[in-house]
């Protein structure tokens, strides 16, 4: 299947879907049936059109001569397996095998414009849009099948892509024979009925990747694997530290290197040449001199400057009266609670390899955007977008890395057009410390109270750049005040001495470690089990499920904390989805190592597509989770990043993974809500509270470094 994907990829086809007539796009993909998909006023085009989607989508399917079916998406596949579950969706929509189903993504000729794959919604947005069109597809087929054996459509049925007469199996027809020698095109209007969940064939079963055999035998193709003739290899130079200012480039010693060609270009300087390895030697030949920009904050002063530097507050949540609640409250608990900056650390580091021949450019790159990637080569070349080609083939891992900016595919392309040849730009892990759109430094106070009766009665709850996310009230709290200083995006990042972006749930990590464990802080103050406390002062059903799901599955005997017995309560709503967790950790109180022993997640996410996948990714989550929780911290000077290879930045290893145990709450009343994330967002919370559980410390800063819980114990 993917084979075929990637001889679609890598052929260069003239032409854009944002700009093709229905005739050119179809002599673009060729004979067969071809879908397309108005999305008109939909849940979906009203969610995405926010992040600036047309008003006019096209979601494009085609069913081929030889009944194959092929799902064109701007979607891309970065490890989250929505190659597989987007074609389950399109096979059930159709009665197809999934075998049967060929998927496109990523590639700005051929797929539907797409602001991106991020947030977790590519299931929960562009899936219901996906399922209308192959719907459609599926009407479309059964009315011509009806022409083709004399039989109302309403008596025909539909099994594996064969249309046939529900009295007589033996007079049929397949979606191939339908499509063989038509160039048919059907305007949707998003009326066609979906399945309900009762007749799902394909979707909510369990499927194996589709991508599987490819990546774990090595044919699968990345960015990095792409070979072009006469390609040549780009190191470029780069500044010190952020804001640096160069006073002297001298590449007299790189001119000399045969084979070498050295590139000035502005801002761009690189030395490039048919062997890598000959372009780094090059690379240390040039001789320069920079301008530092004074460094003004550290890993460790950042935060007191973040809080003086923050914007002015907007609310997001009120409800009641702080002073009416302070009045009200028996006990009142305040609390900092802050983490550093993280980076994505991805397996691939930003990769692009470009080619430009006959007024336009083609760019192979790893990124999660490339239709704004598109936008942004175009510009820095002077070519109008149509002359743009994004190819993304499988990406090394993105978790919003690979989102926010296209600088490698610009570099790519900016170096082929200076040189007249292919050439390729793949960042050093250094080059990806050094740019990387790093998570935000960010903090929490909290003030909050609780009553006689042990329930919550004040929340004042301040968040600096870190936004909103995950933070929204869930607990029943009559006087409730949520302001946020300062978003993880946007003009606000400015006070940040590098680049910040989003990382995986951007803020919800920091907002949940704070407010599940300011939530356990008062549930020990009051000597309440956690878990009842949190039952207590929650009516949310959907949260209560949850949190009763994974205590049945946990084990769960009630007792206050610090029980002794290492056990770390959390929960959180993120992307739609509702998900608690139980850690079980131990911890050297010498050393102040913590070892996890067991998770336990449960997970709410409406209808599930792909079970499989959606266990998947909670363990994905869980996994890399553990890493911004214990180790993870992005060391720096300023602008100067000292963290600059896997040596000094902890991510992590099987070693340190506990038995996890997943839950997939049923809950086929709601549409699928997002996967990609949720489950991420409340490790941090669960292992800070299975510490205190373990010893009595309280952790307020993340990641929690073996130092930072010895120091945390010594101070008990």
């Amino acid at each position: 299947m993917k084979q075929r994907q990637y001889k679609v990829m890598d052929q260069h086809r003239p032409g854009n879907t944002l700009s093709l007539g229905r005739r050119d796009f179809i002599k673009l993909v060729g004979g067969g049936i071809v879908v397309l998909f108005h999305a008109g006023d939909t849940a979906f085009l009203e969610a995405q059109g926010r992040g600036g989607y047309p008003t006019d989508f096209n979601a494009y399917l085609r069913i081929g001569e030889d009944g194959r079916v092929t799902v064109y998406t701007g979607k891309v596949e970065l490890g989250q397996d929505v190659v597989t579950s987007l074609a389950q969706m399109a096979a059930d929509e159709l009665d197809v095998s999934l075998e049967s189903i060929d998927m496109v993504m990523g590639d700005t000729d051929l797929c539907p414009y797409d602001m991106g794959t991020f947030g977790s919604m590519s299931i929960r947005f562009f899936g219901p849009a996906l399922r209308s069109a192959a719907a459609e597809a599926r009407a479309t087929l059964v009315q011509l099948a009806a022409a083709r054996l004399s039989t109302p459509a309403d008596r025909l049925s539909v099994e594996d892509g064969v249309v046939f007469a529900a009295s007589d199996k033996s007079r049929r027809v397949t979606y191939g024979q339908l499509a063989k020698g038509r160039k048919i095109t059907r305007t949707l209007e998003g009326k066609a009925a979906t399945k309900p969940v009762s007749r799902f064939a394909v979707m909510g079963k369990p499927a194996k990747r589709r991508d599987a055999r490819l990546k774990v035998t090595g044919r699968a193709q990345y960015a990095g694997d792409i070979r072009l003739p006469g390609m040549l290899y780009a190191r470029i130079l780069r500044p010190p530290a952020h804001g640096a200012t160069a006073k002297q480039i001298d590449t007299s010693g790189a001119e000399k290197i045969p084979g070498v060609t050295v590139v000035r270009e502005e801002d761009l300087v690189a030395v490039l040449h048919t062997d890598p390895e000959a372009a780094e030697k090059a690379l240390e030949t040039i001789k320069t001199e920079f301008d530092l920009p004074k460094a003004a904050v550290d890993e460790e002063t950042v935060f007191d400057y973040l809080v003086k530097a923050a914007p002015p507050a907007q609310e997001t949540e009120r409800k009641g009266d702080l002073a009416q609640g302070e009045k009200t409250a028996a006990d009142v608990f305040e609390a900092r609670y802050v983490n550093g900056y993280g980076a994505h650390a991805t397996i691939e580091t930003h990769t692009a390899a470009a080619k430009v021949e006959g007024g336009r450019v083609t760019v192979w790159t790893s990124t999660q955007t490339p239709f704004p990637n598109r936008q942004e080569v175009a510009q820095a070349l002077g070519f109008a977008p149509e002359n743009v080609h994004i190819i993304t083939p499988f990406v090394g891992g993105g978790f919003g890395g690979k989102s926010s900016s296209g600088r490698q595919a610009v570099e790519a392309a900016r170096l082929a057009k200076a040189v007249g040849k292919p050439v390729q730009v793949c960042w050093s892990r250094a080059e990806e410390f050094f740019y990387d759109t790093f998570r935000p430094a960010a903090v929490v106070t909290i003030k909050s109270g609780i009553d006689s009766a042990a329930r919550i009665c004040l929340w004042d709850y301040r968040v600096y750049f870190a936004g909103s996310r995950s933070a929204e009230q869930f607990y029943d709290v009559a006087n409730n005040l949520i302001r946020v200083y300062g978003q993880w995006r946007g003009e606000t990042t400015k006070a940040h001495p590098f680049g910040v972006g989003p990382w995986r749930a951007p803020g919800a990590n920091i907002n949940v470690f704070a407010r599940e464990s300011q939530i356990d802080i008062m549930a020990a103050k009051a000597k309440a089990d956690p878990l009842e406390f949190r039952l207590n002062n929650t009516s949310d059903k959907r949260m209560r499920s949850v949190l009763q799901a994974v205590a049945d599955r946990f084990g769960w005997k009630k007792a206050p904390a610090p029980s002794g017995r290492g056990y770390g309560i959390a929960c959180a709503i993120d992307a739609g989805t509702y998900v608690a967790q139980i850690a079980e950790a131990s911890v050297d109180k010498s050393s102040g190592s913590a070892k996890i022993k067991r998770i336990v997640c449960a997970q709410e996410m409406g209808i599930v597509i792909n079970p499989e996948g959606a266990q998947m990714q909670i363990e994905g989550c869980i996994t890399m989770g553990l890493g911004y929780t214990l180790a993870e911290d992005v060391r720096f000077k300023g602008g100067q990043i000292l963290t600059k290879n896997f040596d000094d930045y902890d991510v992590p290893r099987f070693s340190w993974l506990p038995e996890i145990e997943t839950i997939l709450v049923k809950n086929d009343e709601l549409t699928p809500q997002g996967g990609g994330e949720p489950a991420i967002v409340p490790v941090g919370a669960a292992v800070a509270n299975a510490i205190f559980d373990a010893t009595g410390a309280r952790l307020f800063r993340m990641p929690m470094t073996p130092e930072r819980v010895r120091q945390s114990i010594r101070s008990i």
